[in-house]
């Protein structure tokens, strides 16, 4: 069996590969972590061998161009296929929220807004209103109007509400389990280096697109945007299958998805430079200079994608994207912070509240009945919402009512202010008016919207359906911005010689936009849940075209960072991530402890002798037996068991592989055949069977500290690195081993929390 090239002598190969490699050597099972060091090693392996035989034949030569240029391709596909499902699940879910109202005679697939465009017979005031729109009273009982009519619009909304909630719950029970939530807890975790098969493939990807426009359609408190980076990354990592760069190889699949991320929240808000930012700032966890240009290639494709396909037919890219006109003063910047205030109190107390909910949930008999949670969920939500127009209607165009400004051509309950002249309806050049009994009648409505969804999101943001976060943080943030914004408008109308009005509010100035506050409003909240900041801002800035309010907008959402992290540092991904159990080692989050190496590392005082294999005297049964009387994943090389000088690391599952392999390739391994993981074979007697060498699984450097390396050393090289393993020498002498499931629990443990909260590998 040949040596595939001098590992032992060059320090660039860090495990000495055959010349034919053992096939399933280097793949890792279900909720195990990958070594980034061995799969960057393997990578550049694999470069240098396509330009070394570059120049040997076009061939080649077109192998190594098809290789350059596979990043590209996949980031594009990703890009076509995210904008593409993006604009499918915009259409389906508008036309299935008007579905509960009402249907199309002219055009069963029109939604709502569809179905007037056409009409001849509306008037600009009731343009919604047209004969080929009929609502379900009008079908059925054949009257528009009355309790009658009430009542069984009522029934039909409820029906379909708990319809289209079931259905998502089944088939998301039934067929693809992990197409549940937001996504973006796991997402993070996978980017830093876990393995969770299945969580990215095809079948969640199908489920997840059905079952999040079926959940946004039943009118849960729920938002599309954060499932929308969980479907970009399911394309990301079909596709990377397509290109053997990335299907082998982990860690270069993590720089798809987190390409892929990026092009999510681009289609999710209409932001591409927001969902680069955002994969930089709140998922990725090794974000190269590459990454960052196919990010933002595959957001711009996506973004493309999108609006070819004009789901909301205002050439958008989303339906509450804003322009206003007017400047904000000086003053304005107190109820902004106000507004920050607010949203990092409601980020504090919504995280508390929902990991406890959540919690509660895994640990009694409720969380296993999830369909029945769900159908209550969306009960209690069909009943409370539809007597209050604010919470019957689709979250989406509720931001878009909150963050428009008030115009000649605005119908809402929330623009109806009396004119000076003759107390008749009609809008003049002064836009700071009195506020009719309609805008009084509309704040009330919206003070009960605020306290609904409050509670409502609490409930729902953790049941088995695609749920995300983004759109309830963002109404709730809305809801309370416009009510401070009316406030202040009518504040500065009838208090306009106040020292703050008078000194740039002048009578018939254009002075004060409520839609800004809710814009403001908007983002504090969702950066009070997220702890996001520079994406945010990015996001909400694309969002409403304005570079002009980026001053305010920073404002806020760093005062309710603030806040919220006076309360806890952790945003509401990073809390469900714990609450889980997954190993993530947050970049972060500081480790300010004074511990050792030794410390933390295995086996501890008590604890068995640490199990070691010996480079050149253990025979196949006795390697099986250690394999088959531990669960570790790995196993340290030693000269011998006197010395305890270290050699390499073995991995389990590639020493359980190479054996197989052998028995099934070569001829005379048997379970007295001697096994090393030296260069050349120890002397025999001649009547011995033939020894199987497993040099080329063998990792020749391993990653080693010493006993008296403080841990804040430590766990700095488990986040850069992203190591899996670490080991613990004493002058040389191999004394213990940190994995990084140690860390973790040593972490809790300094946390005052329960070590053996975290579940997996």
């Amino acid at each position: 069996m040949s040596n595939g090239g001098g590992a032992a002598s060059s320090s660039t190969h860090l495990l000495d590969f055959l010349e034919e490699p053992i096939p399933g050597v280097g793949t890792y099972d279900d909720f195990h972590t990958i070594d980034w060091v061995r799969e960057k090693c393997k990578d550049r392996e694999r470069h240098r061998k396509i330009n070394s035989k570059k120049k040997e034949s076009a061939w080649e030569f077109t192998k190594s161009l098809y290789d350059a240029w596979s990043g590209w391709l996949v980031v594009t596909l990703t890009g076509l296929a995210s904008g593409a499902l993006a604009g499918l699940i915009d259409i389906a879910a508008d036309w299935m929220n008007d579905l509960k109202e009402g249907v199309c005679l002219s055009a069963m697939w029109f939604n709502h807004e569809q179905c007037c465009w056409t009409s001849n017979e509306t008037t600009f005031a009731e343009r919604d209103k047209c004969p080929q729109w009929k609502s379900w009273a009008e079908l059925i009982l054949g009257q528009a109007e009355g309790p009658g009519s009430y009542i069984m619009n009522y029934f039909m909304y409820i029906y379909w509400a708990l319809s289209f909630a079931f259905l998502a719950v089944c088939l998301v029970k039934v067929f693809a389990p992990y197409a549940c939530g937001s996504g973006i807890p796991e997402i993070k975790t996978i980017l830093s280096g876990f393995i969770i098969r299945g969580y990215l493939g095809k079948w969640t990807l199908m489920i997840k697109t059905i079952t999040l426009v079926l959940a946004v359609a039943s009118g849960l408190s729920l938002g599309k945007e954060g499932p929308l980076v969980h479907v970009a990354c399911c394309c990301g990592n079909i596709f990377s299958y397509l290109f053997p760069k990335y299907s082998k190889n982990e860690a270069k699949k993590r720089e798809v998805l987190s390409a892929a991320s990026a092009a999510g929240v681009s289609v999710a808000f209409g932001a591409p430079i927001g969902g680069v930012l955002f994969s930089l700032e709140e998922v990725s966890y090794y974000f190269p200079l590459k990454t960052l240009w196919r990010s933002f290639f595959a957001a711009l494709v996506a973004a493309f994608v999108l609006r070819s396909i004009n789901p909301f037919g205002n050439s958008r890219l989303v339906l509450f994207y804003v322009e206003y006109h007017t400047p904000w003063y000086l003053f304005e910047l107190i109820p902004f912070i106000l507004l920050g205030v607010f949203g990092g109190l409601w980020g504090a107390f919504f995280i508390r509240a929902n990991i406890a909910w959540c919690r509660r949930r895994k640990s009694t008999r409720f969380g296993k009945y999830p369909v029945l949670e769900v159908i209550l969920v969306a009960a209690i939500t069909a009943i409370v919402a539809f007597p209050n127009p604010y919470t019957r209607q689709n979250t989406s165009e509720l931001i878009k009512e909150l963050f428009t400004d008030c115009g000649p051509l605005e119908t809402s309950q929330l623009c109806k202010y009396r004119s000076q002249m003759n107390g008749s309806k009609a809008f003049t050049d002064d836009p700071n008016q009195p506020a009719e009994p309609g805008v009084y009648s509309a704040m009330w409505q919206l003070c009960l919207a605020l306290i609904f969804k409050i509670i409502m999101t609490i409930f729902t943001f953790g049941l088995k359906v695609p749920s995300g976060l983004f759109i309830p943080s963002m109404a709730i943030g809305a809801i309370a911005g416009r009510i401070v914004g009316i406030a202040v408008e009518q504040l500065a109308y009838y208090h306009h010689d106040w020292f703050l009005f008078k000194e740039w509010c002048e009578v018939g100035a254009d002075c004060i936009t409520p839609g800004l506050y809710a814009m403001v409003g908007a983002a504090a909240c969702l950066g009070g849940v997220t702890r996001m900041t520079v994406s945010l801002v990015v996001i909400v800035f694309e969002l409403t075209g304005g570079l002009e309010y980026i001053v305010p907008l920073m404002a806020a959402v760093m005062t309710s960072k603030w806040v919220g992290d006076a309360f806890g540092r952790e945003g509401i991904y990073e809390a469900h991530i714990r609450l889980n159990g997954y190993p993530f080692l947050d970049a972060k989050e500081e480790f300010t402890h004074t511990t050792l190496a030794r410390e933390v590392m295995r086996p501890r005082r008590n604890d068995p002798p640490l199990a070691v294999l010996t480079q050149d005297d253990l025979t196949v049964e006795e390697l099986q037996s250690v394999i088959n009387e531990t669960s570790y994943n790995g196993f340290p090389v030693i000269v011998s068991k006197e010395s305890q000088r270290l050699v390499g690391f073995a991995l389990r599952r590639d020493i359980t592989i190479a054996i197989e392999n052998a028995r099934r390739k070569q001829e005379g391994i048997l379970l007295n055949s001697r096994v090393y993981f030296t260069q050349h074979a120890p002397s025999l007697p001649a009547d011995s069977p033939r020894p199987l060498k497993l040099r080329s699984i063998l990792d020749m450097s391993p990653f080693t500290v010493t006993d008296h390396t403080p841990m804040e050393i430590v766990v700095d090289i488990f986040r850069k690195l992203g190591l899996r393993q670490c080991l613990v020498t004493h002058n040389g002498r191999l004394l213990g081993i940190i994995t990084k499931k140690d860390i973790l629990r040593h972490m809790a443990q300094m946390a005052n929390q329960d070590p053996e909260s975290i579940m997996f590998n």
